[in-house]
């Protein structure tokens, strides 16, 4: 059965930090791209981080570059979204994506606010 399970998300002040992780089970993790996605209610889907089966190629949404770091542990099957900084328009469901079987887990909520 494939899965992919994030969590990790939760409510937190601007400034600071989680750790979003996203499980995969039931096909063959290594091979695929992962990508993290965010959405907000009424907004269009957006990319936020890649990271290549490898893990040698990282590509980052401009408005995270430099505070967010995506990053991925073929032992544990799993990909890690480090937010760091956070921002309230950092607000939004994320969500994980493996590109080349395109599975998507059911998303983990962030909010930031004060």
């Amino acid at each position: 059965q494939v899965q992919l399970v994030e969590s990790g998300g939760g409510s937190v002040q601007p400034g600071g930090s989680l750790r979003l992780s996203c499980a995969a089970s039931g096909f063959t993790f290594s091979r695929n791209a992962m990508i993290w996605y965010r959405q907000v209610p009424v907004k269009v889907r957006e990319l936020v981080a890649t990271i290549s089966g490898t893990a040698w190629n990282r590509h980052y949404a401009n408005f995270v570059k430099g505070r967010f770091t995506i990053s991925r542990d073929k032992t544990k099957n799993t990909v890690y979204l480090q937010m760091d900084s956070l921002k309230p328009e950092d607000t939004a469901i994320y969500y994980c994506n493996a590109v080349n079987d395109n599975y998507w887990g059911q998303g983990t909520q962030v909010t930031v606010s004060s």
